[in-house]
């Protein structure tokens, strides 16, 4: 029986990253790059720490290798559309998430 996707959630800052990282095909140092970039070198992933989650979101065939590139060294990725339905459900969580606590947020910062 096949997961659905709100079972893999919430997600890692660090496998969100990745996940929004692969809306286009990439391989594993590309994805460091992209990770760093979308979070203004906020988050900086080690090669352990990414094929890590690589691997974990293959098995989960929340991505998958893709076809493109079969005669090069390196190993592409693309999100599955099960992978697309998760990175969606993960950003609709996070944004209520802001939502439901913005109004609190704001009342804190007129405390200092």
């Amino acid at each position: 029986m096949g997961k659905n996707a709100e079972d893999f959630l919430p997600l890692t800052p660090q496998t969100f990253y990745v996940m929004i990282s692969l809306r286009k095909e990439r391989y594993g140092y590309a994805i460091m790059q992209d990770v760093e970039k979308l979070t203004s070198e906020r988050m900086q992933l080690g090669p352990g720490t990414l094929y890590g989650i690589l691997t974990k979101l293959e098995n989960s065939h929340l991505i998958a290798p893709s076809d493109g590139n079969s005669t090069s060294r390196r190993k592409n990725y693309q999100l599955t559309s099960l992978g697309i339905e998760v990175v969606l459900l993960e950003f609709e969580r996070l944004e209520k998430m802001v939502n439901n606590t913005q109004k609190f947020v704001q009342e804190m910062r007129e405390l200092l």
